[in-house]
């Protein structure tokens, strides 16, 4: 059975995985750890009552540093009073009224919230301690047109942790190599909406996503901050650098925006009728259970462009939206924490963490998250003329090849769809389906009488054997697990969207 790249392959000029936008952050561990940073005071010589005039003069001098770096290459250095303005839109005013294609564009300073470290005293004790706490404090964010990877920023915090914060875009990175390595391209925003090569500009993404981040990261970091140096050698390690947020994007670039904007409808009005929760967290790899604490939302959006669908799980999410003629199903990862990865013995998994040495598995889940949704859409609302033809063989009666007479289906009646709905639900794609989870979807067997529940489990078990002999499910190994197969998800999910959908808005009055 084709998948939905397949069937419209003939409208599509291909598509690519790539990784939108990423933001890493740099954390100076060292700090946190029981009294470290009393100890690393005390090195200083620096007593608990003095700390406020000590990391006044340390800003002092990433402030400094700052302006220093603006004035040496030449770019203005800005201080934002409104917390409404963007920084974005205002850096790249600046580049484009100063024609500025590469290098440093310019500096920007605006005092924003943040955890850093204070002195306060204790009620209790009569003592000073020290609180890691919330405040505010200037960040200074430096916005380049990088060699390498184009437009990017860096945000510093200018009051001890001094936590750093390195925004790079994928698409970017990848417009650039296409440019060094002759490929041509056209892009619209941060897409690519059609290119020479796909074969080799998805080698691009991959290389992108395989890349060893860490030393990038810490070059970045001593470029601007002055104080690294003096704060190894009073002991404090360097940054580690963790995957803050990322983007996963797959584009499926159709040969013209007319041809996705017909279909387009037909796609948004099933993302919302049709997925529900456990779709989500299959999407994201993850399987629903009664102990999940946590909200999944729905939400259509009207966007200058066009619609956005987007399914949110906690703080992640999976979303589609088009822009031009680019069909974007995107994964966007806040809490890594919520997927897992392979344990160092291979044996079992753990709770994947934020650290960039796990930057491939981020793209790895990604990927498969946004082609899954794609196989959804599949199943969900493409029928195809092969789909339409297995439905009237559905409502024939089959011969097996024992000779054995297989009863026929009626595809578009509330019994057999909500047998094929019991069939499809998404808590049985990974492990598959025993006769008792149907009897528990399509019976009230709390009420039942343990005859009767002897005799509607018969009763499935003869449902089964004709969801096998039609082809529609499969066995799983050597068990008393089934599973749909491909032809199944396709026939049986096309019964239920002419049920549950077509028909009734066929009947809808004028």
């Amino acid at each position: 059975m084709q998948s939905f790249k397949e069937v419209r392959e003939n409208e599509t000029q291909g598509s690519l995985t790539i990784f939108d936008r990423v933001i890493f952050k740099g954390h100076m561990r060292s700090f946190h750890f029981n009294l470290a940073f009393e100890r690393f005071l005390s090195r200083q010589n620096v007593l608990l009552m003095d700390y406020g005039k000590y990391a006044e003069e340390m800003t002092g001098r990433l402030s400094a540093h700052a302006k220093s770096m603006a004035s040496d290459a030449g770019r203005p250095y800005v201080f934002i009073q409104s917390p409404n303005q963007s920084k974005e839109e205002m850096a790249k005013f600046i580049a484009e009224r100063d024609k500025i294609d590469g290098g440093l564009v310019c500096v920007l300073g605006a005092v924003e919230p943040c955890k850093a470290f204070t002195v306060r005293g204790n009620g209790k004790t009569q003592k000073k301690e020290v609180v890691y706490e919330y405040r505010k404090c200037t960040h200074f964010y430096f916005y380049y047109i990088d060699e390498e990877f184009g437009w990017m920023h860096v945000r510093l915090q200018s009051w001890l942790p001094f936590s750093i914060q390195v925004y790079i875009s994928g698409h970017e990175y990848v417009a650039r190599q296409l440019r060094v390595q002759g490929i041509g391209y056209q892009e619209y925003d941060n897409t690519f909406i059609q290119i020479d090569d796909l074969d080799a500009a998805q080698k691009l993404c991959d290389k992108f996503a395989h890349r060893k981040w860490a030393p990038v990261l810490q070059a970045f970091a001593r470029r601007h901050n002055p104080l690294l140096d003096e704060l190894q050698a009073a002991g404090i390690q360097e940054y580690y650098w963790v995957v803050n947020a990322s983007e996963i994007a797959t584009d499926l670039m159709f040969n013209t925006q007319k041809t996705l904007d017909d279909l387009l409808p037909e796609l948004f009005q099933e993302s919302i009728l049709t997925f529900n929760a456990k779709d989500v967290m299959r999407f994201l790899g993850k399987k629903l259970h009664n102990n999940y604490k946590g909200e999944i939302v729905h939400s259509l959006k009207e966007r200058p462009e066009g619609w956005r669908v987007k399914h949110s799980a906690k703080t992640n999410s999976i979303k589609m939206y088009n822009k031009c003629n680019v069909l974007r199903i995107e994964t966007t990862i806040n809490n890594s924490r919520e997927f897992r990865m392979p344990a160092q013995n291979q044996r079992r998994w753990k709770p994947l963490n934020k650290s960039v040495g796990n930057f491939w598995r981020l793209y790895q889940i990604g990927k498969e998250a946004n082609q899954r949704y794609l196989d959804a859409l599949d199943n969900a609302s493409i029928q195809d003329g092969e789909a339409v033809q297995a439905l009237d063989c559905l409502c024939r009666s089959q011969t097996s090849e024992s000779g054995k007479r297989i009863a026929k289906f009626h595809p578009v009646t509330l019994d057999d769809c909500s047998l094929f709905a019991a069939v499809l639900s998404s808590q049985h794609c990974i492990h598959g389906f025993r006769n008792k989870d149907i009897c528990a979807a399509l019976f009230h067997l709390e009420t039942t009488s343990p005859q009767d529940a002897k005799r509607l489990s018969a009763r499935v078990s003869r449902l089964i054997a004709k969801l096998r002999g039609h082809g529609l499910v499969e066995t799983v190994g050597n068990s008393r697990l089934y599973r749909a197969t491909a032809y199944g998800i396709k026939v049986m999910s096309t019964a239920i969207h002419y049920r549950f959908i077509d028909f009734p808005q066929a009947f809808l009055p004028a």
